[in-house]
């Protein structure tokens, strides 16, 4: 059995400015290959050793960016490991099989673990049970679980309609993850039943495919004006000109500065 731990609370803490929490991502060259990247960004170094410059409250890596990267990050930002992840290869409903362990986060130094579950999808079982096991370890670990809720699969019309954004909140809370990240479909009162739905569960809203600057920031300050209590972006940041710029525009955005 794993040591208990109790400081939940201190990671949560330690995820947030003014209680809220912007997260720069970059678990995209698992899930969708090279077609993201080009050759300013390509090598994982050059975003990971910027994040250090960023206004930014965690790092969302795999175990491998993780472990071969460390001395970019350490002790410098707070890491997240994502626990799972799939590629966009295949055309099979959406699967996202565990990869990690939450054991192997802790020992990696993660200050908080992720997991992506796709509701609507026919394997919907096996992640929910997956999700349910994981937070129980992270529990134990005092580690905070952020669950990426995306429902998609052939069951799902509109993923982006108010009620699978409220769904897709709701199943995170009532799973026991401390943070959702969710898609936001453009409809600020869409988001805010989905913060309603969430509860005590924190809603994180995704950054999704690059837009411009000016859309990109707006888009940010509707989210946070909806209720969300932060974002976590990869694209719109580091395939910006300039990643560090945009990434403190957003920041001063999510903290309310």
């Amino acid at each position: 059995m794993p040591q208990l731990f109790s400081d939940k609370a201190g990671k949560m803490k330690k995820l947030s400015i003014n209680g809220r929490f912007l997260f720069l991502a970059l678990d995209h060259g698992l899930e969708h290959g090279p077609r993201d990247f080009n050759e300013s960004n390509i090598d994982p170094s050059s975003i990971i050793g910027a994040a250090s410059k960023m206004r930014i409250t965690g790092l969302i890596l795999q175990k491998g960016l993780a472990v071969h990267y460390k001395e970019h990050y350490a002790k410098k930002v707070p890491l997240i490991i994502k626990l799972n992840g799939k590629t966009s290869i295949s055309n099979y409903e959406p699967f996202s099989p565990q990869i990690t362990t939450v054991k192997e986060a802790v020992e990696i130094g993660a200050d908080a673990v992720g997991y992506t579950i796709y509701p609507g999808s026919r394997f919907e079982a096996e992640m929910l049970e997956a999700a349910g096991a994981i937070e129980r370890e992270a529990r134990d670990y005092g580690l905070p679980l952020i669950l990426w809720s995306y429902p998609r699969g052939e069951a799902v019309k509109d993923p982006l309609s108010a009620e699978m954004m409220a769904y897709a909140a709701r199943i995170a809370l009532e799973i026991g993850a401390d943070m959702v990240k969710i898609q936001y479909g453009g409809k600020k009162e869409a988001l805010r039943w989905a913060v309603s739905a969430a509860g005590k569960c924190k809603v994180l809203t995704a950054g999704g495919r690059a837009k411009s600057e000016e859309d990109f920031l707006k888009e940010a300050k509707d989210m946070m004006d909806a209720g969300a209590n932060g974002m976590a972006v990869g694209r719109n940041i580091w395939q910006h000109e300039d990643p560090v710029g945009i990434a403190n525009s957003l920041a001063s955005i999510i903290f309310g500065e």
